[in-house]
């Protein structure tokens, strides 16, 4: 390659180019000089000019866009303005805007990211996993494409959630870029939109199914096994019966984890242990009521299943807590119609409609789980409200449009009473003079910070003991501030340091159940601090 073009081609790689910030000396000894404008600017300064970018953008499908090329062009620009401004950022690179993003992904494609497996691959995913160009890869994020947030089936442009959540792995944890790897499992698509869509970028058949899409996602597990032995698999928006199936057969297998099921898991948790500081009831007095019976709900129930456990209650006592409403009405014994996830807490009373189930069970705790937005109504919100003094209640479904109720909502029909947390972000609330600050329900409060300590740890699986510790170190982290503003939640500006307190505590509690495969450092924080990407030029 000529000179020039080796020059040239340090400006056209995201991993190396900075752009105006090259110095002078750099500028020479790399042999840009006359290839930038004069002026040599800081990292911060480049940061207001991209601020100044996003913010003149009328939709945030166009800010999702500029975020994306400026990954493509400058990688650490990119990651420096997600952690510096990550209140505003995190709803563009992910929730809500990544649902529309997904949607349109074909459409606003502009340059491949991520590794892409389909059929037509069968017994070769090994050697074409050898086609991508780093090989010291921690973390996957691998979907299907079949049951996108609220969205349904998107096929190959759900691509958009693996890539994504990796942006947030190393946003919100401090993971290097290079050591994630966005998976799309192109097993076709069952959207006859998209299967006429002339743009379509992805596998134009009908979906894959039965024992020839399993035997598919073994060869793929077993193949990362092989190249990257030390890979976290994270499985993410699959179809809720495959999901659990996947969880199943791999949780005890190797390291991995449905962040649908177990994450939403360990973050609900979380906020519902900080909410007993408001209502001064304790967890382990508490029932809870789930609106919605799919794998984010049920994910939810497990995990709190094992944390009535662990305070002392038997297997029976912690499952009578927790009722399931679905489009059926309340999941009870008698209905013949029931997945073998919502089994265990399909209780023997009589059959109830959403409110009558209300009523008769007096839940003090309502989460939504539903991709069903509106189905917290005024009635729902007032019944609840006439149980408790401060229902706590939870619309988790995403995208934002996708959620059971909005703050304001929730707020106004309790006469200002509810603690309200959500899955996307809501803007600030005044009610009857008072100021509440909703806090989101992220995943993001609990999935980098976990991953980061599993995979610092090198542990070989992650049981339910790491998300109870994860979400009791997150519930920990929320001050007396946010409490008084209402929020579930610490703010998002803290999620570096929150990650950091999370993967410690994990990787500590792999340690003591002796599933870190690596020796234990004298100094674990200080360890783990050591190896976090900073995106400083």
């Amino acid at each position: 390659m000529p000179a020039q073009k080796r020059c040239l081609a340090i400006l056209e790689d995201g991993t190396l180019n900075k752009s105006v910030s090259f110095s002078k000396e750099e500028r020479t000894q790399l042999g840009l000089r006359g290839l930038l404008p004069y002026s040599v600017e800081s990292q911060e300064t480049q940061v207001e000019r991209v601020m100044a970018g996003i913010r003149r953008k009328g939709y945030d499908i166009e800010r999702y866009i500029l975020l994306s090329s400026l990954q493509e062009r400058d990688e650490r620009l990119f990651y420096k303005v997600a952690i510096d401004h990550i209140e505003e950022i995190m709803p563009l690179i992910y929730t809500p805007t990544v649902g529309q993003a997904s949607k349109e992904f074909s459409h606003i494609f502009r340059s491949p990211k991520g590794f892409y497996i389909t059929p037509e691959d069968k017994g070769e995913i090994a050697t074409i996993l050898g086609n991508w160009p780093e090989d010291d890869i921690r973390i996957i994020v691998i979907t299907d494409g079949q049951r996108i947030l609220g969205l349904g089936d998107l096929g190959a442009n759900g691509m958009g959630i693996p890539i994504g959540k990796l942006a947030l792995y190393t946003a919100c944890a401090g993971i290097p870029p290079h050591q994630a790897l966005p998976v799309m499992l192109d097993v076709g698509t069952n959207n006859e939109e998209l299967l006429n869509d002339p743009l379509y970028l992805g596998y134009p058949k009908r979906r894959l199914e039965g024992q020839a899409y399993f035997d598919l996602i073994e060869e793929f597990v077993q193949a990362v096994q092989k190249k990257y032995p030390r890979a976290l698999i994270q499985f993410e928006d699959f179809l809720t019966p495959n999901a659990y199936s996947l969880l199943n057969t791999y949780k005890d297998r190797v390291l991995s984890f449905n962040d649908d099921i177990q994450g939403t898991a360990a973050v609900a948790l979380a906020g519902v242990y900080a909410s007993s500081r408001i209502t001064g009831r304790s967890f382990s007095d508490s029932k809870v009521m789930f609106l919605g019976a799919g794998s984010a709900a049920t994910g939810i129930a497990d995990l709190m299943v094992a944390a009535f456990i662990d305070e002392g209650l038997s297997p029976e006592e912690a499952r009578k807590r927790l009722w399931f409403v679905d489009s059926e009405g309340l999941v009870v014994g008698s209905r013949t119609d029931l997945k073998p996830h919502n089994l265990p807490y399909a209780h023997e009373v009589p059959h109830r409609h959403f409110i009558e189930a209300i009523d008769t069970i007096q839940p003090h705790i309502l989460i939504g789980a539903t991709g069903a937005p509106g189905t917290f109504t005024k009635e729902v919100i007032e019944h609840i409200t006439a149980i408790n003094e401060h229902p706590v209640i939870f619309a988790l479904s995403n995208p934002t449009s996708k959620a059971e109720c909005t703050a304001e909502q929730a707020y106004q029909w309790s006469k200002g009473k509810a603690i309200f947390s959500s899955g996307s972000p809501f803007d600030k609330v005044s009610y009857n003079g008072k100021e509440f600050r909703p806090g989101q329900g992220n995943n993001a409060y609990i999935f980098p910070g976990l991953g980061l300590g599993a995979i610092m740890a090198n542990t070989t699986t992650i049981p339910d003991d790491l998300f109870l510790v994860a979400a009791r170190t997150l519930a920990k982290l929320v001050t007396e501030e946010n409490i008084q503003e209402g929020a579930l939640y610490p703010r998002l500006t803290e999620i570096r340091r929150l990650s950091l307190d999370i993967s410690v505590a994990v990787a500590e509690k792999a340690y003591e159940l002796g599933l870190a495969r690596d020796e234990k450092p004298t100094d674990l924080k200080k360890y783990i601090e050591d190896r976090i990407y900073h995106p400083n030029y």
